[in-house]
């Protein structure tokens, strides 16, 4: 087979005069995302901190009730499908995700004995099906002198025992009496690389937070209500956007039945949040559920230790 000689004539490679790349609406291709500070689709000065834009690929997830038994490895598609690269390992499903479910594990020796075990909790999707483990990585002596308080690291793992995301929350108070050593929480996706900050900011009356990128942006606030106590009903936490005029999602803090509320501190909540936000805040949202469980619903010898405003 012979292939004909190039045509001497033809531009140079590539040819100046050609279009960039990708080419301009109408060419069978949409308009190319705008650099930050130009266009609007959607944002007036491209995306806000903290949110994919463009928009991430959306990874497989199986059907069916039950645990996932494979989730998809980094870089690798399940059943044709392709998960992105341009997130962390093992929060390729966070993608899809708008809202998951956090459940703490019952400790009967800290039900009957008063003495503080390491909490557990799984993680799940809005369909009940399992997707994290977390475990808290503190000693005995922490747990039992500093109760609530306690500085702690949390390790989430995905089903094939990998660790995901770590959480470090320091030593400090929580009271508006100390405004220069309120709480924060450092999240790492992948364990090692801070992915944000969940940093408490003073106030008198309601607790709130911010959630900040790894440069330090903020990208949503979280506004608590004024007592938090839990009296057969839902708790909630808004989440607002940055400039905290629009409610964006939640954490809801769950009823968990009188016994298991009365002799127990362990929880449910369930996390809201904008489907197009970028995966490493949906993991430090999640964070921020840890952190708020720790502050404001976690025992001490099976005492509530809550009390209207930031006192």
């Amino acid at each position: 087979m012979s292939y004909p000689y190039p045509n001497p004539n033809a531009p140079p490679y590539p040819n100046p005069n050609a279009p960039p790349y990708p080419p301009a609406d109408g060419m069978g291709f949409g308009a190319p995302y705008p650099p930050k500070g130009e266009g609007d689709h959607g944002y007036p000065a491209g995306p806000p901190p903290g949110y994919a834009y463009p928009p991430v690929p959306v990874p497989f997830q199986p059907d069916g009730q039950g645990a996932i038994m494979q989730q998809p490895v980094h870089g690798q598609g399940v059943m044709g499908q392709t998960v992105p690269l341009n997130v962390p390992p093992g929060l390729e499903f966070l993608a899809q995700l708008d809202r998951l479910y956090v459940k703490q594990k019952v400790e009967l020796l800290e039900a009957f004995l008063g003495c503080e075990t390491k909490n557990k909790y799984k993680i799940k999707d809005s369909q009940g099906r399992d997707l994290y483990t977390a475990k808290e990585d503190t000693d005995c002596c922490t747990r039992n002198c500093c109760g609530s308080f306690r500085p702690f690291d949390l390790k989430i793992k995905d089903l094939n025992d990998r660790e995901i995301i770590h959480l470090n929350r320091p030593l400090a108070c929580d009271s508006c009496w100390c405004p220069c050593w309120l709480q924060s929480l450092e999240v790492f996706s992948p364990p090692g690389q801070l992915a944000g900050t969940v940093e408490q900011q003073w106030s008198i009356f309601t607790p709130t937070f911010v959630i900040k990128n790894a440069d330090g942006e903020v990208v949503l606030r979280i506004e608590g209500p004024m007592c938090t106590f839990s009296l057969c009903g839902e708790v909630e936490f808004k989440v607002l956007s940055r400039d905290g005029g629009t409610e964006v999602g939640k954490i809801s803090k769950r009823w968990s039945g009188l016994a298991r509320e009365a002799f127990t501190d362990a929880d449910n909540f369930g996390i809201n949040f904008p489907m197009d936000l970028d995966v490493r805040m949906k993991a430090v949202m999640l964070g921020a559920c840890f952190l708020i469980d720790f502050m404001f619903f976690e025992k001490t010898a099976n005492k509530e230790n809550d009390m209207p405003g930031m006192f």
